[in-house]
């Protein structure tokens, strides 16, 4: 099917989803990008806004109802990993599902219609964004990024240097097994002697 290849996106983005929320700590719940300015989620919050913004795509624009609250009974970070995981598990196995009718039928996207393609890319686009802003928070925080796409200054730094892409686990059970036992990361190089970015500052400046 020609569309295979946005239901495997859905697939690797559920898991860099879960995998941002892992490089997390349990009392970053409620960091701010900036601690005084409520315009910026909070990480407890990103994490609500995924489930639900998610939840409410799939069931109101593409009619997947996974018949599951969208976020877990006890809202810590474990439990959002295990809900949405379940969630997402559910939503691939249906998209898997569909035929090329169906992806190229138009449906609701808020006051317009979309083919399904159409709407599926941008939901893909609109989690993208969000993680996105997790990842600067991680940084901003000190901690240490594992890669989400390629390599981090964390895994060696810069692709041109051949800096390894790695990953904090291998899969969403392995993330699921290894953050409930408090942590189990693969382990990573951290900055080398090799530059991190293409524009490096100058030392004094």
């Amino acid at each position: 099917m020609k569309y295979d290849f946005l239901v495997e996106t859905y697939e690797t983005e559920r898991i860099k989803v879960i995998s941002t929320w892992a490089m997390f700590k349990d009392e970053d719940l409620t960091v701010r990008p900036h601690p005084t300015d409520i315009r910026g989620r909070s990480f407890h919050e990103q994490m609500v806004h995924q489930c639900f913004s998610e939840d409410t795509w799939f069931r109101t624009m593409l009619g997947i109802d996974v018949s599951a609250p969208p976020l877990p009974t006890v809202e810590t970070r474990l439990e959002f990993m295990k809900q949405y995981s379940v969630d997402s598990a559910k939503r691939l196995s249906v998209l898997r599902e569909k035929d090329e009718t169906w992806w190229e039928t138009d449906a609701a996207f808020f006051d317009v219609r979309r083919p399904r393609t159409w709407i599926m890319v941008r939901r893909l686009c609109h989690t993208s964004q969000h993680r996105g802003q997790l990842l600067a928070m991680l940084r901003s925080l000190g901690h240490e990024v594992y890669s989400n796409y390629g390599p981090t200054a964390d895994t060696g730094g810069l692709m041109q240097n051949h800096a390894p892409t790695i990953y904090a686990y291998s899969s969403v059970e392995a993330i699921l097994e290894g953050e409930a036992a408090g942590g189990n990361k693969t382990p990573i190089p951290g900055v080398g002697d090799k530059p991190v970015t293409e524009r490096p500052a100058r030392k004094g400046t």
